[in-house]
């Protein structure tokens, strides 16, 4: 299925293309191409096949949560530059 120049130039203007002439030849037989490969992939039997996401089976790649023993909150408070007993003493950003 043949792309003519005038259709090329209409696509180009709809994605806010400035294409020369060669370019324009060039995309015209490249367009083409890509069309005829779509022509041939509707001539597949595609009848009872089940529509699809993705062509892979996809899996969780993430690791699984674990249990264990809470942090050590001296470790974690004596990060902080000032404490209140169990708490990070914070400067307050908020008016009242």
């Amino acid at each position: 299925m043949p792309l003519t120049i005038d259709e090329v130039k209409h696509i180009a203007w709809l994605a806010r293309l400035g294409l020369t002439q060669e370019e324009e030849a060039r995309m015209a037989e490249q367009l083409s191409g890509i069309l005829d490969h779509f022509k041939a992939l509707q001539e597949l039997e595609t009848e009872g096949v089940t529509p699809t996401a993705h062509p892979l089976p996809l899996r969780n790649v993430m690791r699984a949560d674990k249990a264990g023993p809470p942090d050590d909150r001296e470790a974690l408070l004596s990060s902080g530059p000032q404490r209140d007993e169990q708490h990070l003493v914070v400067p307050r950003i908020v008016e009242e």
